[in-house]
């Protein structure tokens, strides 16, 4: 039993990692150095370097310029496309050094599928926040910022303390995540192409074809 948990623990910290890392990377290094360094926990060997003063540093510097950042409509939006280059390898390195010196076979595992989930939690916060910028007031960005802080905050300390509830709720955050990813890719399609008509001087799109009319080609129709 003991040693379930501990595997149980190990898998936990590791998806957990790229889990938060796909939201917010800095937060996630920043509160991991911060309890090791207070001596809340024991970082596996691979991750021992996240506790450095230096990386706790960086990382906390990187999160008060993202805390700002992530809050004006349209930064946001360029912030997180930046960090698609950022946010996903870094999720599978920190997956695989949570999974220790093990193996090479596991923790190249662990990079895999811990860089998956993290392109996946990218990917929807990243979605989610294109359609929140055509809201015209800004206390929307506001409180999806806040809150994706307390998300990363919370689930990084359940899967610290209570790894068996994180991965309950990994299971069904994944399957959400499936349902709801081709939901806003549609929805980031359309702000798109209405951005391209806007500024590309496009004409609109043709209405559909009234009851009982075929639409004819380059929409051709003329009145009766």
């Amino acid at each position: 039993m003991e040693q379930l948990d501990q595997i149980s623990q190990m898998i936990a910290l590791s998806m957990g990692l790229a889990w938060a890392s796909g939201i917010n990377l800095y937060a996630t290094l920043l509160m991991l150095g911060v309890l090791s360094n207070m001596g809340h926990i024991t970082l596996p060997p691979g991750l021992e370097v996240v506790g450095d003063p230096l990386v706790i540093m960086a990382a906390g510097f990187m999160y008060c310029v993202e805390f700002f950042a992530d809050k004006v409509p349209g930064v946001d939006t360029g912030w997180d496309s930046l960090h698609t280059f950022i946010r996903i390898p870094a999720g599978a390195a920190l997956a695989a050094g949570a999974v220790g010196d093990i193996s090479a076979p596991v923790g190249l595992a662990a990079a895999i599928v811990g860089g998956t989930i993290a392109a996946g939690t990218h990917a929807t916060k990243a979605g989610s926040r294109v359609l929140i910028n055509t809201s015209p007031e800004p206390f929307s960005n506001w409180t999806a910022s806040i809150g994706e802080d307390v998300i990363v905050i919370a689930g990084l300390w359940t899967a610290l303390y209570n790894p068996w509830l994180f991965l309950a709720g990994l299971v069904l955050f994944i399957v959400l995540m499936i349902w709801l990813l081709p939901k806003l890719w549609r929805g980031v399609k359309r702000v798109f192409r209405f951005l391209a008509r806007l500024f590309g001087g496009g004409e609109p799109e043709p209405a559909p074809p009234l009851p009982g009319e075929q639409a004819l080609p380059n929409d051709t129709r003329h009145p009766r």
